[in-house]
């Protein structure tokens, strides 16, 4: 018999469809995970009718890639995607369970040459703080998967995947079934042993019919085994017929059963045990039914044998019974295992056999991982303070070689505790998270070299181990509580809270101030302060009065623009923006003869300053929130340049006459091109779409993270990208802007402001103004770039938002039908896989897992490098300069759509 390992059989079977009877039973307690999968994404599998969601809820690393073209087309649906882990030792899912539940979970595999290189990774499988598995591959283009049956204590479970320096780790489907009715069943020596399936199989000779769900209920995959040397016995039973056991093997598995053809020979099963130095525990389940009425004269009864040694015997069958034979915990340490059923001396028929299951035992005795409170705590710590550079993934302390960077545990009544945090130097703003407080074994936290604001919680003085706590170089304001100092003063606990400009005792070693000695301080304080105030009057008055004269001084010479003593330079009018007064706007504007354009603001005008195109946007009179808005853009435009926003060269602010003054952008609008309203020619290529988005999302970035403190748009839209003349964009209208209060600052509260459909709904509903809602709105945006559809269709008084159409078009997996069909097919499909991908991780319902501008700005240069590099291919490129500014991305380009 060919050896089971060896066989080509087994190597095959990943890569054939699945193939079931569709009953339509009931999927409650699968978890169906498609990794890689477009965020909002979902499907049913149409061989097996199981539901398919994206991982993007359950993991915050990893990169969306696709299988080559060739495997999309012979494997199923779920290994199209797959999600890759070049960055990071230990990337981990998270996925909520039910607690004190039997699952069977399966990890599946499909490399399809995704990355290009053809060059089979390697790499650990951990499930929460064990290890399961190490995956390896012998064929690029064969899916192999990984069961394991779990009873899990916790709520939620750890999948992690860990990178040996042999390969960048990558996982394709995550399964996960409650075994219910089989709880009783799979049942181990001990508490602390998981069975890890080796084999499950049926016996039958057509060896390319795979079952699972929906004829398995507990979707175990039964695999098809045949020996030539057999003989097949089949029957048509049906499930009602059956007489089943606890283990419920499906019944169409046990319709075909092998038994030998030669009457007194054995029936033989053998691998190769390659490892044959280790002593492994098997777990074996045999399932046998009679499938043959047999006459008064026949029997059927055999010895079960393994390596020569008998564990059992079956004696004669009953017609359409089910019965399973089981041994637990059998150890061996053989080269080549065997089992063996051979007849008994009293037996007139040879053995027979419908299906076998082989279970290797992992043992998990081991700490079970970090108490719970305390790991849901640090977990909370991350998401509030955003910790994205460190290896926060999975168990914070386990395994000890992946433990979390800056976390320190010890084990404390049995449980493991986290007992130091430190976060210094971590980039950290906002308020220090009351989650520190549920760490009640803390005994050192370090927080120092932040951006930390707000007062120091009264908590920390309750944490009864804490021994050392440094706050130091932030800013943090308030004052130190009595029994922080208390503690210090009786050497319980080593307090740093110097350089906190605003903090009282904002030094190791203060003390508590008298009365007498604060009332002498705030008297000081008030002279000082009324001191100040008064010059500042002084100040304001002569600077009224300097202010009319000169606008005076303009009026009575009847300023004419371009006969001035001193000409404006264009390289001027882009760095220094001055105040125009209303004659000159109507000279500029040859009396407001050519509009350009309307808005809620008001009318924008074309004009000229010399030989300088400009578009003058007047305030309508009727324009409620108008003034103020002309307010904050002038404020912001004042102090910040960047070659992808809009330049202001000047304003009029003269009584009712009230206008901004910028560079002229000579294409228009975005909105304009995408919905087909232009009439300049030019019909906006793949090419084109993202050079724009490139540009946008950079002077959006600007304002993220180029500014300080960082401002907030607000109005992110299509209408509010323009285009000059060589269509390079820019952010306009800068009206709702926010600005932080201070640098650190995490959100602005502020009411709702922005355009329907743009809008973020996290905003919408908290109020919370943060720059996630800025990249929920170029989100849509991208969208609109990417497909030219609308952002709200409106059907029978039905709204359809592009977000909804765009995830349908998803799931049926063809990029075409996604992409603007103007275009014909013009693109390179990986790029545009790509700028789908940022899109929807950017449209993310939850702020939480949408990327930052800067790393939206790094991967839509990626599309943009890629698109290149096939008009590269194609003809020689005309602008060499491009290739080169995006070439350096080419070699870690990710071409393929998830959400993060």
């Amino acid at each position: 018999m060919a050896k089971m390992i060896a066989n080509s059989v087994f190597l095959l079977l990943g890569a054939l469809s699945f193939i079931a009877t569709v009953q339509g039973q009931d999927q409650s307690g699968f978890i169906s995970i498609d990794c890689g999968l477009p965020e909002n994404s979902n499907y049913t599998e149409k061989n097996t009718g199981i539901n398919y969601i994206s991982d993007a809820n359950f993991i915050d690393s990893g990169v969306s890639k696709t299988v080559s073209s060739q495997d999309k087309t012979t494997h199923p649906q779920y290994f199209n995607y797959l999600r890759s882990f070049p960055n990071g030792i230990r990337n981990c899912y998270r996925i909520n369970v039910t607690s004190v539940t039997r699952y069977l979970i399966r990890a599946s595999f499909l490399y399809g040459n995704y990355d290009g290189l053809n060059k089979l990774p390697e790499f650990d499988l951990y499930l929460g703080v064990h290890f399961w598995e190490t995956v390896k591959f012998t064929n690029s283009s064969v899916s192999i998967n990984y069961e394991i049956i779990h009873t899990l204590s916790l709520d939620y479970i750890h999948i992690c995947l860990v990178n040996k320096g042999t390969g960048t780790p990558f996982i394709s489907v995550i399964e996960m079934r409650v075994l219910g009715n089989l709880d009783t069943t799979y049942r181990t020596i001990d508490s602390s042993t998981r069975l890890a399936r080796f084999r499950r199989l049926y016996f039958s000779s057509i060896t390319n019919l795979i079952y699972r769900y929906q004829d398995d209920p507990y979707d175990r995959i039964w695999e098809p085994y045949w020996e030539n040397k057999w003989r097949l016995i089949s029957s048509n039973h049906s499930n009602d017929a059956l007489d089943q056991d606890n283990f419920k093997p499906p019944a169409v598995v046990l319709k075909t059963a092998a038994t030998s053809i030669n009457a007194t020979a054995s029936l033989d099963f053998h691998w190769d045990n390659d490892d044959n130095k280790t002593q492994h525990q098997y777990y074996f389940y045999l399932h046998f039914t009679e499938l043959q009425q047999l006459g008064a004269d026949h029997t059927r009864s055999f010895n079960i044998n393994m390596d020569g040694e008998t564990w059992n015997t079956l004696e004669s069958l009953k017609y359409g019974k089910v019965y399973t034979k089981h041994v637990r915990g059998l150890s061996s340490g053989c080269k080549q295992c065997r089992i063996s059923l051979i007849r008994t001396e009293y037996s007139t028929l040879p053995p027979i056999i419908s299906a076998l299951e082989i279970y290797l035992a992992k043992n998990f005795s081991s700490q079970s991982g970090t108490d719970k409170d305390d790991a849901d705590a640090v977990t909370n710590i991350k998401m509030a303070y955003r910790v994205d550079s460190r290896n926060w993934q999975g168990d914070p302390c386990l395994p000890d070689a992946y433990k979390w960077q800056g976390v320190d545990c010890s084990t404390i009544d049995g449980f493991l505790r986290i007992t130091s945090l430190n976060l210094s130097s971590s980039g950290l703003t906002g308020h220090i998270p009351t989650d520190i407080s549920k760490l009640t074994m803390l005994k050192s936290l370090d927080l120092s070299d932040n951006g930390l604001s707000g007062n120091i919680p009264n908590f920390l003085a309750q944490l009864q181990s804490l021994e050392y706590l440094n706050l130091a170089n932030n800013n943090l304001t308030g004052s130190v509580s009595n029994e922080l100092l208390q503690k210090q003063s009786d050497g319980r606990l080593t307090l740093s809270v110097g350089q906190n400009p605003n903090l009282l005792c904002g030094i190791t070693s203060c003390t508590l101030q008298t009365t007498a000695t604060r009332k002498k301080k705030n008297n000081a304080v008030i002279t000082v302060v009324a001191s100040i105030a008064g010059i500042l009057l002084l100040l304001g008055i002569a600077a009224v009065i300097i202010f009319r004269r000169r606008k005076t001084y303009d009026a009575a010479n009847n300023f004419v623009l371009g006969r001035r003593h001193n000409p404006i330079k264009e390289s001027e009018l882009e760095t220094k923006q001055r105040e125009y007064s209303f004659n000159e706007v109507v000279k500029m504007t040859n009396n407001f003869d050519r509009i350009l354009g309307r808005g809620g603001f008001g009318t924008v005008y074309y004009g000229f300053i010399e030989d300088i195109e400009v578009a003058v946007k007047m305030l309508s009179l009727s324009s409620v929130q108008g003034y103020q808005q002309f307010i904050a853009e002038v404020k912001l435009l004042m102090r910040v340049h960047h070659r992808n926003l809009t330049s202001l060269i000047g304003y009029c602010n003269e009584e009712t006459n009230i206008g901004l003054i910028y560079e002229y952008m000579k294409n228009g609008d975005l909105d304009e091109h995408l919905s087909g309203k232009n009439n300049r020619g030019k019909s906006l290529n793949w090419e084109d779409r993202l050079r724009i988005a490139v540009d946008a999302a950079q002077g959006l970035e600007y304002l993220h993270n180029g500014c300080k403190p960082p401002i907030i748009h607000r109005d992110v839209k299509c209408p509010n990208i323009l285009l000059n003349e060589n269509f390079h964009a820019k952010l306009a209208d800068f009206g709702l802007s926010k600005c932080f209060a201070a640098e650190g600052d995490t959100h602005v509260s502020t009411n709702v402001a922005g355009t329907p459909g743009y809008l973020d709904p996290e905003y919408t509903t908290s109020n919370r103004l943060t720059e996630k809602s800025d990249v929920y709105s170029f989100g849509v945006v991208l969208l609109r770039i990417i497909t030219g559809q609308p952002v709200i269709i409106i059907k029978e008084d039905t709204t359809h938002h592009i977000i909804e159409r765009v995830n349908s078009m998803i799931a049926e997996g063809d990029i075409t039908k996604v992409v603007d069909s103007r275009l014909q097919g013009d693109f390179d499909n990986n790029s545009a896989w790509k700028a789908v991908e940022i899109a929807m991780a950017s449209v993310s319902a939850t702020s939480v897992q949408r990327p930052y501008m800067r790393d939206i700005v790094t991967q839509l240069k990626d599309c943009l490098a890629a698109e290149l590099a096939r008009k590269r291919n194609i003809c020689d490129l005309q602008n060499e300069d491009l290739v080169e500014q995006f070439s350096v991305n080419l070699i870690s380009t990710d071409m393929t759509p998830s959400a993060r």
